[in-house]
């Protein structure tokens, strides 16, 4: 078993509740949304048109993608409605000492 790599991406006064913010974890575009108390991290692309996430709107726990309105639920990343059908990608976050550390 290999012990998952945590980067620290940001701090937690930069994702108040009801926003996101876009980083990069090893290449990959991830949207930190704060929501429900937490903070998410979800892959910042739709994984029906390939879009890009981080316009669409945050609401009671699910992040919709902005061309399309296909909905995905901030933790499982699983769709809500048409057109999409496949996940999109989640990744684990821890907060160490106000600091948003994803693993991806």
């Amino acid at each position: 078993m290999t012990d998952k790599a945590f980067a620290a991406v940001a701090r937690l006064e930069e994702v108040p509740q009801g926003t996101k913010k876009v980083v990069e974890v090893n290449g990959i575009s991830v949207i930190l949304v704060g929501a429900k108390d937490r903070i998410f991290a979800i892959r910042n692309l739709c994984s029906h048109a390939y879009e890009t996430l981080e316009c669409g709107r945050v609401r009671a726990g699910w992040i919709s993608c902005p061309v399309h309105g296909a909905r995905f639920d901030l933790e499982t990343g699983n769709p809500i409605n048409p057109p999409a059908t496949m996940p999109i990608d989640t990744y684990e976050v821890r907060v160490t000492d106000d600091v948003i550390e994803v693993a991806v």
